[in-house]
């Protein structure tokens, strides 16, 4: 069962305790993705989420414990296959400005996020938008002040603690560090989403690549 507690939080919120391995912006992100009826706002903490309510808003606390049950089961499952590797041009617009939020060079982001293989934890907010984690990168960064009206396809993101490559041209708050031609979402295959839950992702400086 999953390692969850949602109690009240004055009338009109709730406060949702998380278990271990859902991560509270990314459990955010995913019901801003997936909306659920009552939900008025959502407030992500170190460990909670405090979820503002709607008048008259009923049953929310058991659809969240669904949700929780769905990411938990998400972020267990395993992986087959080696990683998919993604090459990255590392020109983004918004590479200097994190690096600089971090207390790091550009060089050492880039090190960072390529020095490690990352997790798909959930997909959400877009078709093949997977939240792809990497605790021990120490790249956890917060979203953009200001969301972009468009970010184009194939923009490699941080944001949350997760990164993640935009699988089409859309509206978004993530910083951009680099961008990659892999299509992350395609009608054409036979499985359009090329990450699922679980899947395993290894990016590659496509500047320092060799062969």
């Amino acid at each position: 069962m999953t390692d969850v507690r949602i109690r009240p939080a004055g009338d009109r919120a709730l406060l949702v305790e998380l278990p271990g391995g859902v991560a509270p912006a990314g459990f955010s992100e995913y019901v801003r993705a997936h909306p659920i009826e009552g939900i008025a706002d959502l407030l992500p903490a170190a460990r909670t989420v405090l979820v503002t309510l709607e008048p008259g808003a009923t049953k929310v606390e058991e659809r969240l414990s669904a949700v929780v049950a769905e990411v938990a089961a998400a972020a267990e499952t395993p992986s087959d296959g080696g990683p998919l590797v993604v090459p990255v041009r590392y020109d983004g617009a918004d590479l200097a400005e994190t690096a600089a939020l971090l207390g790091i060079g550009e060089q050492e982001l880039i090190a960072r996020h390529t020095g490690h293989i990352w997790r798909c934890a959930f997909l959400g907010f877009a078709p093949g938008f997977g939240y792809l984690e990497a605790p021990d990168a120490g790249l956890s960064v917060p979203r953009r002040d200001r969301s972009r009206t468009a970010v184009p396809a194939g923009a490699v993101a941080l944001a949350g603690g997760y990164s993640a490559v935009y699988p089409r041209r859309s509206p978004g708050g993530w910083r951009i560090i680099g961008s990659t031609d892999v299509v992350l979402w395609d009608l054409g295959r036979s499985e359009p989403a090329l990450l699922r839950p679980g899947a395993r992702v290894r990016f590659v400086d496509e500047g320092n690549r060799r062969g």
